[in-house]
């Protein structure tokens, strides 16, 4: 990692601590109180000026409820989420009550990432905006599984919707930057001519798989590039 990409990295990952602090009501004073970071090194971690040693991203990680190593990954660019976590895997019926509430401290997590973004307009935005869309991506489809087994919980019907809003609106804003990936930008003309996958894929004679996976920034052929950036063309001319 070059010294520019590393020091990128600590001030995202202290930026997204912060948002996450905040949005628990942690004030560095209380965790300077619990003895987990004196209150000058926190500063400087969350203004990206310095990267706390492994035993205080432990104590910090377990402060604002975040799986160990979140905040390395973070800093090399990743998500909180390593995986899919083990208290948000599709649930049994008698347990939807406590899955809602672990999904709800999964969203705040993920809302809080959106709210640490950068502008649009500024270098470090396209890869945390893509970091934080796969979180989102994979949040949708645990939770999507979770409704169809849930016998509709309200709850976790509510949290769907607002997942499936929340991609929505960050996709829209990375598709406009100069560094919009083939997925974003066939995402928001897709959705702007409100074409499903399937009819997105009928439209370029391909399988909705196509679109799926360039969609989750996945790889596909040249020639299903060539199709989808002539269908971007079509849907936007």
């Amino acid at each position: 990692m070059s010294d520019e990409a590393g020091a990128l990295g600590v001030s995202r990952a202290g930026a997204e601590f912060a948002a996450r602090r905040r949005e628990l009501g942690l004030s560095q004073r209380k965790l300077a109180s619990m003895k987990v970071i004196t209150a000058p090194a926190l500063i400087a971690f969350e203004k990206g000026r310095a990267w706390p040693r492994e035993r205080t991203r432990a104590m910090l990680e377990e402060a604002v409820q975040w799986p160990a190593g979140s905040l390395a990954r973070l800093r090399a660019g990743g998500s909180v989420f390593f995986s899919t976590p083990a208290d948000v895997r599709e649930p049994a019926d008698e347990q939807i009550p406590a899955f809602a509430g672990a999904l709800t401290v999964a969203m705040s997590a993920v809302t809080s990432a959106i709210e640490a973004l950068p502008a649009e307009d500024d270098p470090g935005f396209t890869a945390r905006a893509r970091s934080v869309l796969a979180d989102l991506r994979q949040l949708e489809s645990i939770t999507a599984q979770a409704v169809r087994s849930s016998q509709g919980s309200a709850a976790v019907i509510k949290t769907l919707a607002a997942i499936r809003s929340r991609y929505d609106a960050l996709m829209t804003r990375a598709a406009a930057t100069a560094d919009a990936t083939l997925g974003q930008r066939l995402y928001t003309a897709r959705r702007e001519a409100n074409l499903s996958v399937a009819e997105a894929a009928a439209a370029m004679q391909t399988a909705p798989e196509v679109v799926s996976a360039a969609e989750s920034e996945k790889p596909v052929s040249a020639d299903d590039r060539q199709r989808i950036e002539a269908l971007i063309a079509t849907l936007r001319g």
